[in-house]
């Protein structure tokens, strides 16, 4: 979940050529629709940290009541500690800086997505 097309657009190329599944949404209202109505496992939500209307932490918050078993990676052009020591995330949320490379991206995937989970 991205509101910038140019950033949006370019992760889901980088994406469904790494051979993912991607659900594209432009705002956090789109992404609770997507998340609801999907019919299949959704692993990973993908969201910018700050967005207009719904924000990417709240937005996680409600998609897992939907999906209790997805992860999330948050993106932001803010760093990581102005993010945390403004309240906006939680010190172990994961995040990904922008702009980042495509190598960048890949390993932050790897490394949430093969993480194990956290009871």
């Amino acid at each position: 979940m991205e509101d910038e097309a140019g950033v949006r657009e370019l992760a889901r190329e980088y994406l469904e050529t790494s051979g993912y599944t991607v659900l594209e949404a432009r705002d956090g209202h789109a992404a609770l629709e997507l998340a609801a109505a999907h019919a299949g496992t959704i692993h990973l939500l993908m969201t910018d940290v700050v967005m207009p209307g719904i924000s990417g932490r709240e937005l996680a918050q409600r998609v897992v009541k939907i999906r209790p078993d997805i992860k999330i990676l948050y993106m932001s052009g803010y760093t990581d500690q102005a993010i945390v020591h403004q309240g906006i995330l939680e010190g172990d949320a994961v995040l990904l800086q922008k702009p980042f490379s495509m190598a960048t991206l890949a390993t932050k995937l790897r490394e949430i997505l093969t993480a194990e989970p956290v009871y």
